[in-house]
């Protein structure tokens, strides 16, 4: 089963953007994800929380694969550095239709 993550961020400083974006895409590329959205055009239509600056979405082919990328001795610093220099939301969800079981 597919695995999304979702990512709401905000940029508080920006020192880890450049070395972030660098190397995200070949990490997130070694785990079978892909990007789905990057980008600050969000339209909020429900809902009371701040629009984040940026919204991002990314497939992974399972949920092992999404972990794997997440927990990744590649990916660790540059998730460290990001919390460091923004705030926001991350999750995982599955691709199901949980309505549907």
């Amino acid at each position: 089963m597919k695995y999304y993550a979702v990512a709401e961020v905000n940029v508080t400083s920006p020192h880890w953007v450049g070395p972030y974006l660098a190397h995200v895409n070949q990490i997130v590329e070694r785990y079978g994800g892909k990007y789905l959205a990057r980008t600050s055009n969000i339209d909020q239509v429900e809902g009371t929380d701040s629009v984040p600056q940026t919204a991002v979405i990314l497939e992974f082919p399972s949920r092992e694969a999404a972990y794997g990328f997440y927990n990744s001795p590649e990916y660790t610093p540059l998730r460290e550095a990001g919390k460091e220099g923004s705030f926001g939301k991350f999750y995982f969800v599955a691709g199901e239709d949980g309505a549907r079981s």
